[in-house]
């Protein structure tokens, strides 16, 4: 599948798939959806609202669907790295990208270098296992698709960032849901940046509270859901 490095309005980069006329990231700033949506309505919202829940005996932990680019991973573990917050990061994509790929992406000339090293070792990790990226980060790739997860209670954040419902209607459905709601502890919280009404139907259906929030720059809203 061809994909084609393209720069969006925050100067930082993503890629563009002409097969299915989709991009990884929004046009109007890869890096301000990124941060906007899985950092500051997830991670943020989440430390905010359990201020005692984490600790070093009992990490944060969070499902990542699509991990794609690395960006919400690498964003991840820069801000928890910068709160010494310990976390398992656990991470979901069928179709890795090549290392060709990986190279021609700028994430990391928007930050020191230390955190651009870090950026290439997220993606060095290798695939299904366990690697410590830092002190207090701990990833894991699968390589898999996500209608094929089993998990049980495990999580407390989702960061659901697959292609849109029209390009993949497949990994919206209550069925992939449901897996991502049995993920969740207890008061856990799915983003995602889609609000389409099957979407929003399809959580439901499964138990989750929805939330609507205001969008990052050239989207209106975007979506969190509670697990009750």
């Amino acid at each position: 599948m061809e994909r084609i490095l393209t720069p969006t309005e925050d100067g930082s980069m993503t890629l563009y798939i002409p097969e299915l006329n989709e991009h990884y990231h929004s046009i109007h700033g890869a890096i301000q959806e990124s941060r906007h949506i899985f950092i500051r309505a997830g991670l943020e919202y989440f430390l905010e609202t359990h201020p005692d829940s984490i600790s070093l005996q009992n990490p944060l932990h969070i499902l990542e669907a699509g991990f794609g680019t690395g960006l919400n991973a690498w964003l991840t573990l820069i801000r928890t790295r910068e709160l010494q917050l310990p976390v398992c990061y656990h991470s979901i994509e069928k179709y890795p990208l090549a290392s060709d790929e990986i190279a021609s992406l700028n994430y990391s000339n928007f930050t020191a270098p230390a955190e651009q090293e870090l950026f290439n070792e997220l993606h060095r990790c290798p695939w299904e296992t366990e690697q410590s990226v830092s002190p207090y980060f701990k990833l894991y790739k699968h390589r898999e698709d996500f209608r094929n997860i089993h998990f049980r209670s495990q999580f407390n954040i989702v960061y659901f960032d697959a292609f849109n419902p029209d390009v993949q209607p497949h990994l919206w459905t209550d069925a992939v849901f449901n897996r991502f709601y049995e993920a969740l502890k207890p008061n856990g919280i799915l983003v995602t940046y889609c609000v389409k009404g099957i979407v929003k139907q399809a959580l439901r259906n499964v138990g989750f509270r929805l939330k609507r929030l205001p969008g990052p720059p050239g989207k209106r809203e975007m979506l969190r859901a509670v697990k009750l």
